[in-house]
Parts: C-alpha cells; sequence; structure tokens
C-alpha cells in the first residue's frame, strides 16, 4: 500500500520527515484515544492533514515543512477556531505561535509530545457537543 504523504514527503530534508513521523503517531494515537472514530489522513492544499471521518466530531489539523523556513516544521489549525489561543495559554513556550493558526517546532529539537497530544484531542473534539 502507498503512503498517501510519500510524494509530500519526498520532497523535505531527512530531518523534517523524520520528525513528521514521530509527530504523525504522537497524532494518530491521540485522535485513537479522544475515542472519535477513525481519523481520516489527507492532502489539504497539498499539506499532511488529520480529522475525524464521524462527522460533528473536530476540526482538521495539518503539519508542514516548507523550504522558506527550513529548519521548522508546524502544525496547522482553523484560523476559525480558538486552539492557537488555548494553546498559547497551556504551553506558551512549547511552540513559536503564528497568528491564529500556526503552531511552529524548530527541527531537531525533543518535541513536546504532551502539548502535541493536547492539541490533537483538542482539535479532533473541536464540534462535540458537551
Amino acid at each position: 500500500m502507498t503512503d498517501i504523504f510519500e510524494k509530500t514527503l519526498a520532497t523535505w530534508p531527512a530531518e523534517a520527515r523524520a520528525q513528521f513521523t514521530e509527530m504523525r503517531e504522537l497524532i494518530l494515537k491521540a485522535g485513537q484515544e479522544a475515542d472519535v472514530g477513525p481519523i481520516e489522513e489527507s492532502l489539504k492544499w497539498r499539506e499532511p492533514a488529520w480529522r475525524p471521518k464521524r462527522a460533528k466530531q473536530g476540526t482538521t489539523l495539518r503539519l508542514n515543512w516548507h523550504a522558506n523556513l527550513p529548519s521548522t516544521i508546524a502544525l496547522f489549525v482553523g484560523c476559525q477556531t480558538t486552539l492557537s489561543a488555548t494553546m498559547r495559554e497551556i504551553y506558551p513556550t512549547d511552540f513559536h505561535y503564528e497568528t491564529n493558526r500556526g503552531l511552529r517546532l524548530k527541527l531537531g529539537d525533543p518535541l513536546p509530545e504532551q502539548a502535541i497530544d493536547h492539541l490533537a484531542r483538542m482539535a479532533f473534539t473541536y464540534h462535540r457537543k458537551t
């Protein structure tokens, strides 16, 4: 089976691909533990993306590396959500925050696993009625 992200990742440097793999595992595990049903992997705007397949659960979480910022990798949330602001309050130093949607990490630094897990869970349950 071909990985949906294979062509995209082929253009990334090895360090970005390695960090992507670790982050992807954290994101998928968080989705499984959030009990939102299957997580759909896709490309949105040519960027790796995850979202619950089940309707009215959550919002999309994207991850990308860009050649114009080659020493970083970033997670992106919907700009209409409060996810970035919430993360900035809870984890003010774990990411470099960009406007209301980007959470950037330096390649090679240890991953803030708890923060990534928390972000994925919040994204995947964003539309649940409580």
